[in-house]
């Protein structure tokens, strides 16, 4: 019996039951019944969301697929590929435009030529790292998104405690073949406003 439900609820979460911020690229969202954020600063944050993603595809359609952006607290991630680096310049530029951004990370790659092999295990060790993340009890795997390219890790998301933070990395860091862990992940304590 307890396997069953242990199952069914890492199927629920495999599934996508996170919430609204899930997107794609990064994996499954923050969960807004976990989310440490208070309710004003999550609509704030969905409305910058939707404010970069307008921006970013009337910039450009093509960017639709390739670019990818995550807002959190106020600070706003982009990730993907473009043909050139004057492109990732004109997008961070854009994202700084968004009313109420903090900061921008850019983790937009410049375009090469696509490699099975290294997109294969770009997945492979993503879905690794998500699964040790739903396995450790000490850590809510809802809060963090994980990208992977060539090799270099980045999880994005929200921690409770400065322990759970070293907890995700060292996870990350555990992954066979992973070569670099890139973390942006915000402690709770450093929120704008935390949720009461």
């Amino acid at each position: 019996m307890n396997k069953l439900i242990v199952t069914i609820l890492i199927s629920l979460v495999l599934t996508g039951c996170a919430g609204v911020a899930s997107k794609g690229l990064f994996g499954t969202g923050v969960s807004v019944a976990l989310d440490p954020r208070t309710v004003g600063t999550q609509i704030d944050d969905s409305i910058m969301q939707k404010s970069i993603s307008a921006k970013i595809i009337a910039r450009d359609k093509k960017y639709f697929l390739s670019v990818k952006s995550k807002v959190l607290d106020g600070r706003i991630f982009l990730t993907g590929k473009v043909d050139s680096p004057e492109e990732k310049l004109q997008l961070t530029k854009l994202a700084w435009e968004i009313k109420g951004v903090r900061s921008v990370r850019n983790d937009i790659k410049i375009k090469e030529d696509f490699k099975f092999k290294q997109s294969a295990k770009d997945i492979l060790i993503t879905s690794q790292l998500r699964t040790a993340l739903i396995l450790n009890k000490n850590i809510k795997s809802t809060n963090y998104q994980i990208d992977t390219y060539k090799k270099k890790v980045y999880v994005y998301g929200i921690a409770l405690t400065s322990e759970e933070k070293d907890l995700v990395i060292s996870e990350a860091k555990e992954i066979l073949d992973v070569e670099d862990v890139i973390a942006s992940i915000i402690l709770v304590e450093d929120l704008r406003v935390q949720r009461e």
